[in-house]
């Protein structure tokens, strides 16, 4: 992609012409151009003069959206065995916010901030994980659930460090279930629900296998809270003989957030087609990338993003579940939109038409027509990075 005129030496650092511009949380779908000067978005009119800016780039024929926000991934690297680079997950992905779901905890969390989060391009939101150690044995080989001993369950540990890092701590993460919390049951949930409440934050909830069942997780969660792995295959799964849970709309109507959180566990299409066909959609989408997902089922945010597409959400939903929706959860109004003074982060996502594989995390497979791709990524109101044409 080359600019498509002149630069000038006017007010905006970096013009975007000629896009569909998608952002829902303003309600925008149609053709604009998007301003960015001093790391923000300045403007998105109609027509934004090229003389006007020191750097024009073409949009044309392309998807210009909100720098998207992946509500699950795990990008200690180095530090937790499950990790990944995050680099060049947001590279692929279009991702200028990648949150990670409590791959730290308590225990190591000092390394993470300085060694991954402070050096990275790409702004990483970091869950704390109520485990002392985090997930700390996650690999083909070891799987020891964090949550399993309750000698690492230290709720004035994790209050500590939490509050010593509120000002990047976006949550308290916690995994319960028959792999991951074992004979503690919801404990370790309570425990997170209970730090998280003196600091007023939320808490991400990964769901296992029972116990703890789902009915019992949601009926503890509080409203702003994440579920994450909403549509997991049984067991645990939202739905029964193809009707959704009522605890599952009793929830959404408390205000719980349902996350897909996909994973190698956690999103199954034999889950997901009654809940769509309900009309009971995801509040976000998010890839759960890990060493065990990044090469599949899962890849990263922009092919999860093009499965649930493909199953039937409508385009703005999609890119609403993975902009405005996760900004929300994380409370950052300066993230997921093009809103002028919002963050000047976007992705220009190219549609591809085609026949495209996909499978979930049972192995079954679908057909999809058409993918997103990422092409360029602003972040920060500049260029991040070329992507090359595929």
């Amino acid at each position: 992609m080359k600019d498509i005129e002149k630069p000038g030496r006017g007010m905006y650092d970096l013009v975007i012409k000629g896009g569909r511009v998608i952002d829902p949380a303003q309600g925008l779908d149609g053709a604009r151009d998007v301003a960015f000067q001093g790391g923000k978005v300045a403007a998105v009119e109609p027509d934004i003069d090229p003389a006007a800016a020191r750097e024009v780039i073409s949009a044309a024929g392309m998807l210009v959206v909100p720098g998207l926000i992946d509500l699950h991934t795990h990008v200690w690297w180095g530090g937790t065995s499950l990790s990944v680079r995050p680099e060049p997950v947001a590279r692929r992905s279009g991702a200028t916010t990648l949150v990670d779901a409590g791959s730290a905890g308590p225990g190591n969390f000092h390394g993470f901030r300085e060694l991954i989060i402070e050096r990275s391009p790409v702004r990483i939101l970091p869950y704390l994980n109520v485990s002392f150690a985090g997930i700390f044995a996650f690999s083909s080989s070891v799987m020891v659930g964090e949550c399993a001993d309750v000698r690492l369950l230290d709720g004035r540990e994790c209050l500590r460090v939490a509050a010593g890092h509120k000002d990047l701590v976006v949550g308290i993460k916690v995994r319960v279930g028959r792999n991951t919390s074992e004979a503690n049951g919801s404990f370790p949930l309570d425990l997170a629900i209970e730090v998280a409440e003196e600091l007023d934050l939320p808490v991400m909830a990964h769901i296992d296998f029972p116990p703890p069942s789902r009915k019992d997780m949601l009926d503890r969660l509080r409203p702003g809270d994440v579920l994450t792995h909403c549509f997991r295959p049984f067991p645990n799964a939202p739905v029964r003989r193809g009707e959704v849970r009522p605890e599952m709309i009793e929830a959404r109507e408390r205000g719980i957030v349902f996350d897909i959180g996909h994973g190698m566990g956690g999103f199954g299409f034999a889950s997901t087609r009654p809940m769509l066909e309900a009309g009971f959609l995801p509040d976000v989408i998010s890839s759960d990338v890990h060493v065990l997902s990044e090469h599949g089922p899962a890849f990263d945010l922009l092919h999860t993003m093009s499965k649930l597409w493909c199953l039937g959400v409508p385009l703005v939903e999609v890119i609403r579940a993975a902009t405005a929706r996760p900004a929300e959860a994380l409370r950052r109004r300066d993230l997921g939109t093009l809103e002028p003074g919002a963050a000047g982060d976007a992705a220009l996502l190219e549609v591809r038409e085609g026949k495209f594989d996909y499978v979930d995390v049972m192995g079954e497979r679908i057909i999809g027509e058409r993918r997103l791709e990422v092409r360029r990524i602003v972040l920060g109101g500049r260029l991040w990075h070329e992507v090359e044409e595929a």
